[in-house]
């Protein structure tokens, strides 16, 4: 089941424009060095056989695979994404590996329509969803008490000479989309005041951080 949300129409970042175009023909494809993080993000969802994971902002289902070995055939993965371009890409990954427990809502975290409940949520490389209170807003009611929630994206670091790439990564993530918030040291303190037990690592010399916590009663 595909369900569309036309309240928003999205434009189009130039990241989406061009890699996008440049992975269709490799649905399976995916970054080697980011493959251990989406591994350890899954694991801390604590996710079991039957269970129902909402992954918002999932690009082209990169977190599919390590989320359908938590789930089972018996489980159903829910992802969100604004971009048409972005899910052409996902469908392609879905059919390819003949996935039938997923189903794709494209719009925006904020306004689509999401039904049933949740036991886990994922945002992966997702700050225009996990630093939108809009987006929370609307998807923390469909999440059960004490679903896991976890976070993996980029961030200002506050390491010795991590001054020297701050401007750059900064520059980098303006240009390639103009919609994803600026960087600052804790992007994670809107999601932070909704959860309990919040927890971070750091990742690639403080560039990176995966975050983790669980919804409260």
């Amino acid at each position: 089941m595909i369900k569309r949300d036309l309240k928003t129409k999205p434009n189009e970042p130039l990241y989406v424009r061009i890699l996008v175009r440049l992975i269709r023909p490799f649905p399976d494809f995916d970054f080697g060095f980011i493959k251990p993080v989406r591994q350890k993000a899954i694991m801390l969802l604590n996710l079991k056989r039957g269970n129902r994971v909402l992954d918002a902002g999932c690009g082209s289902g990169g977190s599919f695979p390590y989320l359908i070995k938590s789930i089972g055939e018996t489980g159903e993965i829910v992802g969100v994404d604004i971009s048409p371009q972005t899910i052409r890409n996902t469908k392609m990954r879905i059919k390819k590996n003949n996935w039938k427990n997923i189903h794709v809502l494209e719009g925006a975290a904020h306004s689509v329509d999401l039904f049933g409940s949740f036991d886990g949520l994922l945002m992966f490389a997702a700050p225009d969803v996990y630093a939108s209170e809009q987006a929370l807003s609307n998807i923390f009611p469909h999440l059960k008490i004490n679903s896991r929630v976890v976070i993996f994206g980029a961030k200002i670091s506050t390491r010795r000479f991590g001054w020297i790439l701050n401007g750059l990564l900064q520059l980098a993530i303006n240009k390639l989309s103009s919609s994803t918030p600026r960087l600052n040291p804790e992007p994670w303190k809107i999601l932070e005041k909704k959860l309990h037990n919040f927890y971070i690592e750091e990742y690639f010399w403080g560039w990176m951080f995966l975050g983790y916590g669980s919804v409260e009663k």
